[in-house]
C-alpha cells in the first residue's frame, strides 16, 4: 500500500510507506488530506527528490484504465466505470418536455431556432461528459503524484498505418509482427469479435482468415474476415462453404476515434509531455507477457514499464450523477396524477451515495427512507444491508460524483 504525500504548498511528492506516514502523523509533522486514496500533507519542509513517473491511460467509452509507474514500482492502479445513461436521460427529458408543451398549449413548429447555436468542435453531451471525466480523473492523479510523462491509447488500431504501411515514426519501430497485429485488431473490431462463418458458433478462439490467398489479395483488411477456429479448419478441409464480400469502409473506425482523439488533443493543451499509442501495440504487449485482459493491466502495458512490481491494491472508481432535479416521475398514475420523484436531500444527516461504515464494513448508501433506514451496498452492488438504521452508521466521506473503493489485486 502507498501513502501519497503533498508538501507544504500542496504540491505532490513521491509516495511513502504506511509506517513512515504513521510516524509523521504521530509527531505532528503531517495531517490527513484525503482518506481514499490515503493522502497526507507535510507541515514542515523536507527533501523533494522526485523520480521519472509515467502515467498510462487506457481511454474508453465505458471504462478507463489508469496505471502510474516508475522503473521499479507501480505507484497507482485504477479502473473507472463511466456513465452510460446520459442519452437515455436526455431522451426522457425531451419526451416529457414535448408532452408538457402539447398538453398546455399549441405552438407552431420552429425548425430553424437552433441554427448557429452549436460552436465549432461541438460534441454530443454523452461524449462531452466522457471526455470531461477522463480529464477530471487524470487531474486527480496529478494532484497526488508528480507525473513526468503521460501516454494515452488513442485508438484500437492505426488507420493511417493500414492505408500506408510505409509510414514512419517512433511508435511504429516495434518489430515486424506489430503491422499484422494492427490489421488483425481492426478486422476483429469490424466484425464485432464474432465468427462470420456459421451462426451461433460457441468457439471463442478467433482466427483472421484470408478470403483470397495472401499472394493475390495480400493482408489488406478487405481481404480478411473473422472465423472461429472450428469454422476455419472446416473451410480449409472443404466441409464449409462461405459467401464472402470484400470492400469494408473505415467509417466505423473513424467514429470510434472521435472521443479519444478529442480527449487526447485537450490533454496536450493542459499537460506537458503527452504521448500516444495504439491498442494493437497494447494487445500485443499484453499477450506476449501473458497478462490478463483488464483495463488497469492495459494501462500498465501502455506505461511501458512491464518489469515493475505491481501494486498490491487498486482502486475501483464509479461515476454517478450529482443531482436528480426531476420533480415528478415519468409514469402517470391513475387519475392523471404524477408521483413526486424528489426525495429529501438529507435523511438523518446522510445523503445518497455517502460512504459509511456499518459494523466494521465500509459501503455506500444506495437507497434511503425518510424514517432513517438505508440500503447499503458495495460499488459492485453487493448488498451489505437492505434496511440499516442510521444509528448504526458512521459517516466516512460525503458523496461525490466519483465514488472510490480500494480492492486487493490478489
Amino acid at each position: 500500500m502507498r501513502v501519497y504525500v503533498l508538501n507544504q504548498r500542496k504540491e505532490p511528492l513521491m509516495p511513502t510507506t504506511p509506517s513512515k506516514a504513521r510516524k509523521l502523523l504521530k509527531q505532528g509533522k503531517a495531517k490527513v488530506i484525503k482518506r481514499e486514496p490515503f493522502t497526507i500533507q507535510l507541515l514542515t519542509a523536507t527533501g523533494e527528490t522526485k523520480q521519472d513517473i509515467t502515467l498510462g491511460v487506457d481511454a474508453g467509452s465505458k471504462a478507463i484504465g489508469l496505471s502510474v509507474t516508475t522503473d521499479k514500482d507501480e505507484l497507482f492502479s485504477a479502473e473507472v466505470e463511466l456513465r452510460n445513461d446520459i442519452v437515455d436521460l436526455l431522451s426522457t427529458r425531451r419526451q416529457n418536455r414535448r408532452t408538457r408543451r402539447n398538453r398546455l398549449r399549441y405552438r407552431k413548429p420552429r425548425f430553424l431556432n437552433r441554427v448557429g447555436s452549436k460552436n465549432k468542435g461541438w460534441l454530443a453531451p454523452s461524449i462531452e461528459n466522457k471526455i470531461n471525466t477522463h480529464l477530471k480523473v487524470i487531474s486527480k492523479i496529478y494532484e497526488i503524484l508528480p507525473i513526468s510523462k503521460t501516454i494515452v491509447e488513442v485508438a484500437s488500431f492505426d488507420i493511417q498505418k493500414i492505408k500506408n504501411p510505409d509510414i514512419q515514426g517512433k511508435e511504429y519501430q516495434q518489430g515486424e509482427q506489430l503491422d499484422f497485429w494492427n490489421v488483425r485488431e481492426y478486422v476483429l473490431f469490424r466484425d464485432g469479435h464474432k465468427c462470420q462463418g456459421r451462426k451461433g458458433c460457441k468457439n471463442k478462439i478467433l482466427n483472421v482468415h484470408h478470403i483470397e490467398s495472401r499472394k493475390i489479395g495480400g493482408d489488406s483488411p478487405n481481404n480478411l474476415i473473422t472465423l472461429c477456429e472450428n469454422c476455419h479448419e472446416d473451410y480449409h478441409d472443404g466441409r464449409l462453404k462461405l459467401n464472402l464480400k470484400r470492400g469494408q469502409s473505415f467509417r466505423d473506425a473513424t467514429f470510434m476515434g472521435i472521443m479519444r482523439w478529442s480527449f487526447y488533443n485537450r490533454l496536450k493543451e493542459i499537460y506537458p509531455n503527452v504521448q500516444m499509442t495504439y491498442g494493437y501495440i497494447t494487445k500485443n504487449t499484453r499477450i506476449v507477457n501473458g497478462l490478463p485482459k483488464e483495463h488497469r493491466i492495459d494501462a500498465l502495458c501502455i506505461s511501458g514499464n512491464l518489469s515493475v512490481k505491481q501494486s498490491e491494491y487498486w482502486y475501483y472508481i464509479k461515476q454517478i450523477r450529482k443531482h436528480n432535479r426531476q420533480i415528478h416521475k415519468a409514469n402517470i398514475l391513475k387519475g392523471g396524477k404524477k408521483k413526486l420523484n424528489q426525495a429529501p436531500y438529507e435523511v438523518k444527516g446522510f445523503r445518497l451515495f455517502d460512504k459509511v461504515k456499518y459494523k466494521g464494513q465500509e459501503c455506500f448508501i444506495f437507497g434511503r427512507r425518510s424514517s432513517g433506514y438505508f440500503d447499503l451496498r458495495k460499488l459492485d452492488k453487493v448488498v451489505v444491508h437492505r434496511s440499516a438504521s442510521y444509528k448504526d452508521l458512521e459517516l466516512i466521506q460525503k458523496s461525490n460524483s466519483l465514488l472510490i473503493e480500494r480492492r486487493s489485486a490478489g
